[in-house]
């Protein structure tokens, strides 16, 4: 049975779509976001490797592919495409080669298309190369959704020079809003145990909306939770939802963590009222 097939029914029946709506296909999340991303967009997926960025990344190309007509391209940049593609049909079941096949669903390896440059000891890709070949993407299969996975690196340099890579990030945005109808996800990895909001600590104050993705451990439990930072023109309040990956479906939200926490004490508080069993002697 295909996404469509198993999931079209909570879309066509359990909220409306609107127009300047970009659904990402889990539905809690749209839920809040009262229909989706807003089109035309730049969205900011962070957080620590293994976390699902990638993941919440794919099923918001895959959704508008299947449901909405809206073909995706997907730029990696430091993972070749195939194993990315092979890595989530083993794990999830997603045959993401069929709408490659039939252009709903595009793959760029970027390393092979951008010619690199030093330039006082840093190298990087310039971000007028990197729209020119995203446009003409657009042009030539009429892209509306667009994911940049990772970005971190497309800048190679030190980490202290701060503004550099901010009027870098501020430049790279630029060029890609100058490409009309697309809503955009850029993906950052943040370092094991930083406590940022994005690698560089400048790409949240350049999207328009920012989701972090971690774990969280209460009262012995590990849970992943999906951190709601920023959404502008979206009446929605900063919060942290629990979620959960399954095969098939994806990304799908449990419960708000308030509410995740409090069903945590309930289980606890059991576990503490069960009758101990005395040790064989």
């Amino acid at each position: 049975m295909s996404y469509q097939e198993q999931y079209s029914y909570d879309y066509q029946d359990y909220y409306q779509v609107y127009d300047n709506r970009a659904p990402t296909g889990i539905w809690y999340l749209d839920q809040l976001l009262q229909g989706g991303f807003r089109k035309g967009e730049i969205y900011l997926i962070a957080g620590e490797a293994g976390q699902g960025k990638t993941i919440l990344s794919l099923q918001f190309l895959k959704t508008g592919a299947e449901l909405y007509d809206e073909p995706g391209l997907y730029i990696t940049i430091d993972e070749p495409s195939e194993d990315v593609k092979r890595g989530v049909r083993e794990s999830l079941g997603w045959d993401l080669d069929a709408l490659e096949s039939q252009n709903k669903l595009i793959f760029v390896d970027l390393r092979t298309h951008f010619r690199t440059y030093a330039k006082e000891e840093k190298v990087t890709a310039d971000p007028r190369d990197i729209a020119k070949i995203i446009l003409e993407y657009v042009k030539k299969f009429g892209v509306k959704r667009l994911v940049i996975d990772p970005i971190a690196p497309l800048i190679i340099t030190s980490h202290t020079d701060v503004l550099w890579v901010r009027e870098y990030m501020r430049e790279l945005v630029f060029q890609v809003r100058k490409i009309k109808d697309i809503t955009t996800i850029m993906t950052s990895e943040i370092p094991t145990g930083e406590n940022k909001i994005s690698r560089f600590g400048v790409e949240e104050y350049l999207a328009s909306g920012v989701i972090k993705l971690e774990l969280m451990e209460y009262r012995g439990f590990v849970f992943r939770v999906m951190f709601l930072r920023k959404m502008r023109w979206t009446a929605v309040r900063p919060q942290k939802l629990v979620f959960e990956i399954y095969p098939h479906y994806g990304i799908y939200i449990l419960d708000r963590l308030e509410n995740f926490m409090k069903q945590v004490d309930v289980w606890y508080a059991a576990l503490g009222q069960q009758p101990q069993t005395p040790p064989s002697t």
